[in-house]
């Protein structure tokens, strides 16, 4: 662990540009992230806080297969909106580029061709899956077979998202290509491979220095070295990425997990000419802490193959430590985009404007830091009417308001102090440095657990010297209370600053404050000058209602229901009768006269239906589609000479036809004109 660096190059995983962002990315690497820089500056350090689009490799190039557009108009899209979207949710990158600029296939060539040139590469010629049909070798993510590990019937030619067991295509089970679904052959291809065989001892002894990593990170590095590295090829047969630098490399890319993370370096070079800054201080020089922000899938290629490619080139620091967290769920289920079961950024911010730190807050309270976590529309609610707006905002506003009732709306001045006053003026002093280790650690759903004891620290001390009663009797005595109110409230906007940048600034406006305030500031009992005038005060956060989190329910169940729609097939025939077996069946029209339900059964009903032979009573198990009442005076059709049989203690003589429509409802079948009851069907 590097002990007091002089500046910090901090990144977060380059997202593929074939899709939106969604609360699960947020969680999991941008927002922590995002936390940690903010708190890093406001300590006066300087960093360098690195991300981009990652646009190569085969998820680009299946997303415009898919809707039938190229590679290149996919990544423009998807850069546009990711980008906006983490700028509108207060995501502070200094950087956001992309992969396919310039800048980094410069880079990445020229890191390629130092390794090529030192022998750190094997060139072997390997037996890799072909698909006939669509005439093309196949990219690990392009094969899709079972997981010989854990089952899993969707595991990819690389890794199984499902266990995390690194694989290699030849490894999966029964394996078909993505692109015509046809079981792939094999062929003869050459490749460019890093030895991480060779290079474990290395990589070991890189991994075994950082015994103080997250234990999930720690344990899963520790599971791949006990299984032994492998060697991994750094080149692809695709024609989407950027070109192997090697004569005899025609119709070869690098692999998109070699390009990758060199782009937290080209994107370091992009911003440090911009800034008029030398990136070789944030990449090259030991006194440079380099933090890399991730989820959990992402854990082998930033703690072993990307320090291994770093080792290889021998120039470069290496990460000081990887914090990546687990993964958060949504209403009972994980998160899916293909199944659209997910909370976009960008439509969460067209939808709840305003709420940008609302979600920053639910997602920070609730990461998952060393466990999946999940994420509910209501615990979104309670979170923001109990906490934010019960706790937080309750203190604030009564600070403020109280404050222009009885103050003309100024900063009181500050008497004599009692023991009380004496004693949270002391234990605000504490609150800074104990949310900074806390976020130093990259636990910061303690540190934010400390910043609402700060807020609820403001409200015990109202709430146990009332300076509504006091100022009847005691005006000074009152001004005291008010003015270390005021400066608590003052430390809130610092130390909020982190995690709810917009409520930092809306609190720092309402309070009058004008000096630029940072961590360094805080603490202290004394930031607002008396005679200070205080703007308008205002709630920082609204209650939000339930009409607000059943619109969001409904929708996630609207998609749940149409992906149930998308996926149904039409069921297969079944075997063939001949039209003697048809012709044993007696079906018939008839009108249902009376309709109730079967007790202690949720599916019967029990039906009287006039059959033109003197009626007959059918049970039927349509409880759960159809009322009694709705279903009294149809026609329906039945099967009429089906043996009679006991149900429930009642004895059902036939058998209503229905047919069951695309969302598993069920529908009458009746005749489009009314029929004479008993007539016959054929």
């Amino acid at each position: 662990m590097l002990e007091n660096p002089q500046r910090y190059t901090v990144t977060a995983a380059l997202i593929y540009a074939n899709g939106p962002i969604h609360i699960g990315h947020i969680a999991g690497c941008y927002l922590p992230a995002d936390i940690y820089v903010r708190y890093l500056r406001s300590t006066g350090k300087d960093v360098a806080f690195i991300s981009g689009t990652d646009e190569h490799g085969v998820p680009i190039t299946i997303k415009a297969k898919k809707e039938g557009i190229t590679p290149q108009e996919v990544v423009d899209k998807y850069y546009v909106q990711i980008k906006q979207a983490f700028s509108d949710f207060g995501i502070s990158f200094d950087i956001y580029s992309r992969t396919s600029n310039q800048i980094h296939h410069e880079t990445s060539q020229e890191f390629f061709t130092k390794l090529y040139e030192n022998g750190d590469f094997d060139e072997e010629v390997t037996e890799q899956y072909y698909d006939e049909v669509a005439g093309q070798f196949l990219a690990d993510r392009y094969i899709v077979g079972t997981c010989p590990v854990c089952g899993n019937p969707n595991a990819y030619g690389d890794q199984c998202e499902r266990c995390g067991t690194a694989l290699s295509p030849t490894e999966l089970i029964e394996p078909h290509s993505m692109l015509s679904g046809s079981k792939p052959v094999l062929r003869s291809t050459k490749n460019w491979f890093l030895p991480l065989d060779r290079m474990q001892p290395k990589i070991e002894e890189y991994v075994n220095s950082h015994t103080e990593w997250k234990t999930n990170v720690f344990g899963q590095c520790q599971s791949w070295l006990k299984e032994g590295l492998r060697p991994r090829a750094m080149t692809r047969d695709l024609d989407w990425g950027i070109k192997v630098p090697l004569p005899d490399a025609d119709g070869k890319v690098l692999y998109v997990w070699f390009d990758a993370p060199i782009g937290y370096i080209s994107m370091t070079k992009e911003w440090a000419a911009e800034q008029g800054k030398d990136w070789e201080l944030y990449w090259r020089n030991e006194q440079t802490k380099l933090v890399h922000f991730i989820g959990k899938d992402n854990i082998v290629f930033h703690c072993i193959i990307f320090p291994a490619m770093l080792m290889a080139e021998g120039s470069f620091i290496l990460a000081d430590n990887v914090p990546a967290n687990e993964f958060m769920n949504l209403e009972g289920d994980k998160i899916s985009t293909s199944r659209n079961w997910a909370v976009w950024l960008h439509e969460y911010l067209e939808e709840l404007p305003g709420k940008q730190d609302v979600l920053r807050y639910v997602l920070a309270a609730n990461a998952p830091e060393t466990k999946d976590s999940e994420f509910t529309w209501k615990d979104f609610q309670t979170r923001n009417n109990a906490e934010l707006v019960g706790i937080f905002g309750n203190f604030v506003n009564r600070a403020v308001v109280l404050t222009q009732k009885f103050c003309e709306g100024k900063v009181p001045s500050i008497g004599e102090l009692t023991d009380y006053d004496k004693q949270v003026i002391d234990e605000l002093a504490q609150f800074p440095d104990r949310i900074g280790q806390s976020i130093g650690n990259y636990k910061f759903r303690e540190a934010l657990g400390l910043l609402m004891d700060l807020a609820r620290l403001g409200n015990k001390y109202l709430a146990e010297t009332e300076p509504w009663k006091v100022v009847k009797t005691d005006p000074l005595r009152a001004n005291t209370i008010l003015n270390i109110a005021l400066q608590i409230s003052a430390n809130l906007s610092i130390v909020c600053e982190p995690f709810l940048p917009f409520t930092s600034e809306k609190l720092r406006s309402q309070l009058g404050i004008t000096e630029l305030f940072n961590w360094t500031n805080a603490g202290r009992a004394d930031l607002l000058i008396e005679g200070t005038v205080l703007g308008k005060g205002e709630l920082l956060f609204a209650k939000i209602e339930d009409d607000e989190i059943n619109i969001q329910i409904q929708k996630l169940l609207n998609a749940k229901r149409m992906n149930e729609l998308e996926t149904k097939t039409v069921p297969e025939l079944r075997s063939e009768i001949t039209y003697d077996d048809f012709a044993k069946m007696d079906i018939r029209i008839g009108t249902i006269t009376e309709a109730e339900r079967v007790p202690k059964s949720d599916k019967l009903l029990k039906l009287k239906v006039d059959d033109g032979l003197g009626g007959r009573q059918i049970l039927s198990g349509i409880a759960k589609h159809f009322t009694p009442e709705e279903i009294i005076g149809k026609q329906v059709t039945f099967l009429a000479n089906l043996a009679p049989r006991k149900m429930m203690g009642f004895e059902s003589q036939g058998m209503i036809l229905m047919a069951e429509d695309r969302d598993g409802k069920l529908a009458l079948i009746a005749p489009g004109n009314a029929v004479w009851n008993g007539g016959t069907v054929s």
